[in-house]
């Protein structure tokens, strides 16, 4: 079984969050949700999220795959965050799968994930920063390689579709769908 980190930092988009670790559960994949610190962590609309672990926990166990929900400024806690830059790079490194949505993508830029990549964001992020080396695309889901990146909370159930197919193959996808 796949098993995925889901790191959540105060201000962060809950859809998206939610939705994320929702589908892939229903998937059966192996889910961890972890708070960049200990406690409730409280979303970009004032839903209060549960994290079962606090980040330093979870750091101690291996995944196939990171999957950074956006929100601001949950995005910019997620970037400044040295250890969870680091996890993004190891992974990468590893041919793990990195995945991001919204303002999250920055995160991957940040860590140096994107250079030679394809990739997408929230409209007014990655494209502000005109980043050299990527490729930016307008679909609501873009898949290069091992990194996985989606616009915001109106595509997130495409993107969590996206990667259950990644992690599972096309057949846990269509039943998850239907």
């Amino acid at each position: 079984m796949a098993k995925v980190l889901v790191p959540l930092a105060d201000g962060c988009e809950e859809l998206e969050a939610v939705t994320i670790i929702d589908l892939l559960r229903r998937a059966g994949i192996d889910v961890t949700v972890a708070g960049l610190k200990p406690g409730i962590v409280k979303a970009s609309r004032g839903v209060q999220l549960v994290p079962d672990v606090t980040l330093d926990v979870a750091l101690q166990d291996a995944y196939d795959m990171v999957v950074l929900p956006g929100g601001m400024p949950g995005a910019t806690h997620l970037k400044e965050d040295a250890r969870i830059l680091d996890l993004v790079r190891r992974m990468a490194a590893a041919g793990k799968h990195t995945a991001a949505i919204c303002a999250a993508p920055t995160v991957l830029l940040e860590a140096g994930v994107l250079s030679g990549r394809k990739a997408t964001s929230y409209p007014g992020f990655l494209d502000a920063l005109n980043p050299p080396g990527v490729e930016l695309s307008p679909a609501p889901v873009v898949t290069d390689g091992t990194v996985i990146t989606s616009r915001g909370p109106g595509t997130a159930m495409d993107f969590a579709l996206t990667l259950i197919e990644t992690l599972a193959g096309t057949d846990v996808r269509a039943k998850v769908e239907a």
